[in-house]
């Protein structure tokens, strides 16, 4: 059997074209509606314009209104430190501290000095040391001690080798002793002087 296949009327031919010619019209009716720079603010939705949308470098200084960004818009040390400002009040002085308590004054009573000596021999060619040793007297302390020798003279080598402290039991000072050397010729008195007093 064989199939007849019917041509479309004109009418139907014409009906089409109309149809696509005001398909096509309103597309560009549509495009040709938005005028250049007709596009603002108040046509974006908030949230519309995101950073995927702005071309790179496309935002430059003449883009951005002046002054119009924060300090929080810059990363961390972009931003130029600014000068000192002036030194600011002085502020008011704090509360005083707790009163500590006064100590007991010390007493010091008389001072007596306590001498010892003994005969350093010539040194000769070489040199003699001897020791002496003075305590202080009964329930006295020493507070100082000091030497001297029976000869005096700038040429003489007479000179003190050494001197410390004896303490009691209790770790006070109660006398000193010192070490005398001779450098000279002539034996000479080597006299320890130690200072003591009665607490």
């Amino acid at each position: 059997m064989k199939k007849v296949v019917r041509r479309p009327s004109p009418a139907m031919v014409v009906a089409c074209i109309a149809l696509l010619v005001a398909l096509g019209g309103t597309s560009v009716a549509a495009v040709s509606q938005l005028a250049r720079n007709s596009v603002g603010t108040p046509h974006l939705r908030n949230g519309a314009v995101t950073n995927p949308k702005i071309r790179n470098n496309a935002v430059n200084s003449s883009k951005v209104a002046n002054r119009s960004l924060l300090r929080v818009d810059f990363a961390p040390g972009q931003l130029p430190a600014g000068p000192s400002g002036p030194q600011g009040p002085a502020g008011s002085a704090g509360p005083a501290g707790p009163a500590c308590a006064a100590g007991a004054p010390g007493v010091i009573g008389a001072i007596t000095v306590r001498t010892a000596f003994v005969n350093v021999p010539a040194g000769g060619t070489g040199y003699n040391s001897e020791r002496v040793t003075r305590n202080c007297q009964g329930t006295e302390r020493a507070i100082s001690a000091g030497t001297s020798w029976g000869d005096d003279g700038a040429d003489l080598e007479l000179f003190t080798g050494e001197m410390e402290p004896l303490l009691n039991p209790q770790n006070q000072v109660v006398g000193f002793v010192a070490v005398g050397v001779n450098g000279t010729s002539d034996a000479s008195n080597f006299s320890l002087h130690v200072l003591c007093y009665t607490p």
